[in-house]
């Protein structure tokens, strides 16, 4: 089991959440306007996916992540409020609200004693790599600071994403939102990885280390692949 999951590396379970909370939920939207359903209830269905998700992954694991729980929880509070007022446009600014709510997560971080980015990076590298950044965060002033800031770049993205996204859902006519939402959710995250990829290469030419991953070289293990990601 686990080397399969090795060949699908740290970043499918990132995969999957844009699949399942993003692709998803757009297709069925359309797909349910086009069939006539009124915009309210194309947007509370086609929201429901990531809390069905939620409720299996309950069910099959008997644990849920508490982003998820999040989400569902969003959910709840304005699919009730969309049914109370009519409006589908507070089911529009449940997207905007887990935008927010990230942001401001993410940037609250850096008020603790290890930031967003120091987690991310034993994430990238798998629980094994988590000694090692244990390590190199109490002896590396300089990858402390660069962590630092790049928390603040992934907060700060997030938090204009959630400005923009609330100026869309209100002005903009319904339909058309949740596409322009997540092409906008897009931008903002490719823009976002790209900035920190371009630091992730300077910082290893100027430090010689990496700074979300956590080894420059080749593990001793023949069984282990190299760790190459920034």
């Amino acid at each position: 089991m686990t080397e399969p999951n090795r060949r699908r590396g740290p970043w499918a379970p990132l995969t999957r959440s844009v699949i399942i909370n993003a692709v998803l939920p757009l297709a069925l939207f359309y797909v349910l306007r086009e069939r006539g359903a009124a915009p309210w209830l194309a947007l509370l269905l086609s929201s429901a996916i990531p809390a069905l998700r939620v409720a299996w992954t309950l069910a099959a694991r008997r644990r849920v992540d508490s982003i998820d729980l999040f989400v569902t929880g969003l959910l709840a509070v304005s699919a009730g409020t969309s049914l109370i007022s009519g409006s589908p446009r507070v089911l529009l600014l449940k997207d905007v609200a887990m935008s927010a709510a990230l942001g401001l997560w993410i940037t609250g971080s850096l008020l603790a004693q290890r930031p967003f980015a120091h987690h991310f990076g034993i994430r990238l590298g798998g629980e094994s790599a988590a000694t090692e950044r244990d390590h190199l965060w109490q002896t590396a002033p300089a990858l402390r600071r660069e962590l630092r800031r790049l928390t603040a770049i992934w907060g700060g993205g997030q938090l204009l994403d959630a400005s923009v996204g609330v100026i869309t859902a209100l002005t903009l006519p319904v339909d058309i939102v949740p596409l322009i939402g997540r092409c906008q959710t897009v931008v903002v995250l490719g823009a976002t990885v790209l900035i920190t990829l371009r630091r992730a290469r300077r910082f290893r030419a100027q430090h010689g280390m990496s700074l979300l991953g956590t080894r420059t070289g080749p593990r001793k293990s023949p069984t282990a692949p190299t760790l190459t990601r920034t």
